[in-house]
């Protein structure tokens, strides 16, 4: 059944309170890389953050890409501290389902991991991608400088000529710095889950359409 939060976002005084801990912990090594999860992150490394639907299939991407050291999954864009799975799923957190890659900028550069993250989905879907439904599918893009906000806002603006010509609407990716939204971490089983669950679900599809 899907709740009355599925297609819009908690207004004021809506979303759940949440908590001032974490109720879980996640593991300290990436099961596929074997690098640290939370860190501390090895000098010269960046951290980007994505969200582009359910995240299971988004990470194994990233962890499959040359010169990201570690990815993990997680919960952000909402205003509830701390939020678990299940609270994600209803709605009431404002959360997205959101992938970290650490990467190291002299392997891989931002603007690949943003041609992958453009092309892994379709970012005109709003409040969904494929068959998943809900804010917490939402397309999003969390910025850590001024120079990763300018190439998601040119690589938005290029991938949406791109679209255009193939038929497509318009992009509702929100770009937004990621100091306003705290990553959190989603439980243990979702770390890496389709490493440990080859034939799990993957609702992943991207357009078919090139960003150039």
């Amino acid at each position: 059944m899907l709740s009355d939060f599925t297609l819009r976002l908690p207004g004021p005084g809506e979303a759940l309170p949440g908590r001032s801990e974490p109720m879980f912990s996640v593991p300290e090594r990436h099961a596929v890389l074997g690098t640290r999860l939370l860190g501390p992150y090895r000098e010269g490394l960046e951290v980007a953050e994505f969200a582009l639907g359910c995240f299971w299939g988004a990470e194994r991407r990233f962890w499959r890409t040359p010169g990201v050291s570690t990815t993990l999954v997680g919960f952000q864009g909402g205003s509830t501290p701390h939020p678990i799975s299940e609270e994600v799923a209803g709605g009431r957190t404002g959360h997205a389902e959101s992938v970290r890659a650490v990467f190291d900028p002299s392997e891989v550069t931002y603007a690949a991991l943003l041609k992958l993250f453009w092309e892994s989905h379709d970012p005109t879907q709003g409040f969904r991608q494929g068959n998943d439904i809900g804010t917490h599918c939402r397309s999003m893009i969390f910025w850590h400088s001024p120079a990763q906000r300018e190439a998601a806002e040119e690589t938005r603006a290029a991938y949406q000529e791109a679209l255009r010509r193939a038929g497509y609407g318009d992009i509702t990716t929100e770009i937004v710095p990621a100091g306003s939204f705290p990553f959190y971490p989603a439980e243990a089983r979702h770390q890496q889950y389709l490493e440990r669950n080859p034939g799990g679900y993957c609702g992943l599809g991207g357009t078919g359409v090139e960003l150039r």
